[in-house]
């Protein structure tokens, strides 16, 4: 019963990111039900919060790969590239400041 209880859980879970809070309330919910013991509600505790992490840190990943895809396919300069930029403009003005007087 608990392992049917475990992977419909981890199913209905799929790729959510599942906060401490959310993950101690299903354990909560098992142990006030007698489907989970205090002792197995622990583990079982840090199992959900290391999943849900493991979900978020695959779901950051990909958004972060897209997004770097997106700016390589519209050719956005990065920060760097606008930070060196402005300084080249600072320069020039300088210069042309220094020859007009």
């Amino acid at each position: 019963m608990k392992d049917t209880i475990k992977k419909g859980l981890s199913l209905g879970l799929g790729l959510a990111v599942v906060t401490k809070e959310q993950a101690e309330k299903v354990v909560n919910e098992l142990v006030e039900k007698g489907e989970l013991s205090k002792e197995e509600s622990r583990k079982y505790f840090d199992d959900l919060v290391a999943k849900g992490q493991s979900a978020k840190t695959e779901i950051d990943e990909r958004i972060n790969k897209k997004f770097d895809d997106f700016k390589a396919e519209m050719n956005v300069a990065t920060k760097e590239e606008v930070e060196g930029l402005k300084k080249r403009v600072e320069l020039l003005e300088t210069e042309l400041l220094n020859k007009q007087e």
